[in-house]
């Protein structure tokens, strides 16, 4: 994950100056006229963002499973607004619970509320008259300039829906039925309902879960299984809030999974065996495969894009500091070259993913990606790299080169990887210590700081026998050792290591407080959630005894703190083992199923493991956790492979 703090400047400065509005909870009231105000139907149905910078997360969250997150940058506020029917000369209350710096709730053209900085959910509140001919109201919510992501939850915008007195619900949607249908999604379409004023808006319904809410009479859901059952009907609604009975149900059975010839390693081969002593998870190996394959659809759904015409396509990152980052590319070309077996389409979507990567060079080392690109597809924030994207890039590349060739097609994938293992060692190893630096910027004394989750020795073998260059070798073992450093001075009972670590050119240490992204630098937290995992791969496929020794202290310690249950799996600890931030993310559940792989005496847990990855649906907010649950899902069914 990458951060570049921004001052707040005049702008933001002149509004503190204003005073905020912080109220404290009530009881709940009666009427709610917002469409998905929780955001529980993972979507951002009933709501409109500015720039595309909305999306839907499971975390943070004020209550229920999502929330909104706003991505504001430093041309777009991310602005999201909803219209609703109203009565003239009517008093209304409009509140939420939002959380970030400068966060905004109010009433087009009327009055608004904001809170300055609030670390936590904190519930604003507003309240507002409509004029004598008034009949709707906007609701909006931003962030302001440069202040980064906001949350939102909870909206509600309480009084009585227009026209007056209208209780009457809709007719039930007629003739309802599917008019398409795929692996991963279902189309559908129905009769307009009537209603005695009008109809806004259907609700299309998953079984006894709401899957969309659309204004027109057709609606695609996504994100389904293969080969499965689904059953769905819809209700219509009307501007006062009134919903019909359910239509007729539609029973579709989606299509079954592609399997895709031509390729060198099909998926579900297991061509490729692990170490001698690890495991991988119980159960039938083609019904936990088809898991898999299942969850690389909702993946690929949700995340690959292409807004932005020139051939490209890319990995959206909702819950990143902006649209599209370098790591959510690494990410996407790693996962569509390893699925290429179960998707006939997944090399013109690498390639599509290639051509953006290759088109947004760095304007420092122009053989390596620049970071960041905001919604538009225009790089920002300097334009230069982040070594954790650089890196995955180049191994996607060599993983390219092995299921394709590289003597057919658009792109040579093995000359591109060895071009971009050849700059990362220019201008992302720090010659003096071995170490990865954090991107081709980095120079004085951000050169003695290194991100654990940066720390791969599987990509630095796969780069040593790409190209020959038994530097990366030292590169490996600088990195291997300072890891069982780390874990003999600083983490003895738990094996744990830090998001960065500092001071590299002399004495390396976790740091005591902030050094590039938060007070928890020097804690194991979003970034060095990965190690587990990161490091757990190499352990699977290379036997590497330090890599084994490394993730199975991580495995011992959480199986025994947890009780071997993942639900107690916290999303932050100090080296120690104290939880620094309570709750729970996917993010840190995962990565520890490898390290429970390398482990024979932890089937039972890498069960429970695997149970709760599939019992954990995708977050279609946050490309970071359910990239790393996917590459984890492929690790543990032993469908990882070799570059």
């Amino acid at each position: 994950m990458r951060f570049r703090s921004r001052l707040l400047g005049a702008a933001g400065a002149a509004l503190t100056a204003a005073a905020a509005v912080l109220v404290a909870p009530g009881s709940a009231q009666a009427a709610n006229l917002l469409l998905n105000p929780g955001f529980e139907t993972g979507s951002l149905s009933g709501w409109s963002c500015t720039g595309g910078l909305g999306s839907v997360v499971g975390s943070p969250v004020h209550a229920g499973t999502k929330a909104l997150a706003g991505a504001a940058g430093s041309s777009d506020n991310a602005r999201c607004t909803q219209t609703v029917s109203v009565q003239p000369n009517t008093a209304y209350t409009l509140s939420g619970w939002v959380r970030g710096n400068y966060v905004y709730l109010g009433v087009t053209g009327g009055p608004s509320v904001w809170t300055p900085s609030a670390a936590a959910y904190t519930k604003l509140s507003v309240s507002f008259t409509t004029g004598s001919t008034q009949t709707s109201a906007e609701i909006h919510l931003n962030g302001w300039y440069g202040q980064g992501t906001y949350y939102a939850d909870d909206i509600s915008l309480d009084g009585p829906g227009g026209p007056v007195g209208d209780t009457q619900p809709p007719s039930v949607p007629a003739n309802p039925r599917s008019t398409a249908k795929t692996a991963g999604s279902v189309s559908l379409a129905w009769d307009a309902a009537t209603d005695n004023t009008a109809v806004t808006g259907y609700d299309v319904y998953r079984g006894s879960s709401l899957a969309a809410t659309v204004s027109g009479t057709s609606a695609t859901v996504g994100g389904l299984a293969a080969s499965t059952a689904y059953t769905f009907t819809v209700r219509a609604r009307d501007a006062a809030g009134n919903t019909s009975g359910a239509s007729a149900p539609v029973n579709v059975t989606t299509d079954a999974g592609p399997v895709t010839p031509g390729v060198n390693v099909p998926f579900g081969s297991h061509s490729f065996p692990y170490a001698v002593g690890t495991i991988k998870v119980s159960g039938n190996q083609a019904a936990n495969d088809s898991k898999v394959v299942a969850y690389y659809q909702q993946w690929k759904n949700a995340f690959l894009r292409s807004n932005c015409g020139n051939g490209w396509s890319a990995i959206a990152s909702p819950d990143a500091d902006h649209p599209y980052v370098a790591e959510g590319q690494g990410y996407g070309l790693t996962i569509l070259a390893t699925m290429a077996g179960a998707d006939p389409d997944a090399r013109t979507s690498f390639d599509r993913v290639l051509k953006y990567v290759l088109d947004h060079p760095s304007a420092i080392d122009p053989d390596l990606h620049a970071a960041e690109q905001n919604s538009s597809c225009q790089s920002v924030n300097g334009g230069d790299s982040a070594t954790d994207g650089d890196l995955e890039i180049a191994y996607a590349l060599l993983l390219a080169d092995k299921q394709w060739g590289s003597t057919t097609g658009t792109y040579d994938y093995k000359a591109l990887a060895v071009k971009r293992i050849n700059a990362i060692k220019r201008s992302e190893i720090v010659s003096a210590t071995g170490l990865t630096n954090l991107g081709d910027w980095s120079s004085g004394g951000y050169d003695a700081i290194s991100r654990t989750s940066d720390w791969l020795p599987g990509h630095f073998r796969a780069f040593r026998k790409a190209t020959g260059d038994a530097s990366w070798d030292t590169v490996r073992d600088k990195h291997q050792t300072l890891i069982a450093h780390l874990q003999s001075q600083y983490a003895p009972s738990t094996g744990l290591l830090p998001d960065f670590v500092e001071n590299t050119t002399t004495s390396p240490r976790p740091p005591a407080g902030q050094v590039l992204e938060s007070p928890l630098d020097g804690t194991y937290n979003w970034n060095a959630c990965r190690d587990p995992w990161r490091i757990g791969v190499d352990a699977l496929t290379s036997g590497d005894s330090r890599s084994l020794a490394a993730v199975r202290k991580m495995n011992t310690w959480i199986k025994q703190s947890t009780g071997g249950n993942p639900d107690n799996i916290r999303q932050g600890y100090r080296l120690d083992g104290t939880v620094t931030t309570s709750g729970s993310s996917v993010a840190f559940i995962a990565p520890f199923a490898v390290a429970a792989a390398t482990d024979a005496g932890s089937q039972a847990w890498l069960d429970a493991l695997w149970n709760k990855l599939n019992a954990t649906p995708l977050d279609a907010g946050s490309y970071y956790g359910s990239s790393i649950q996917l590459q984890v899902m492929i690790a543990v069914t032993g469908n990882h492979w070799l570059a």
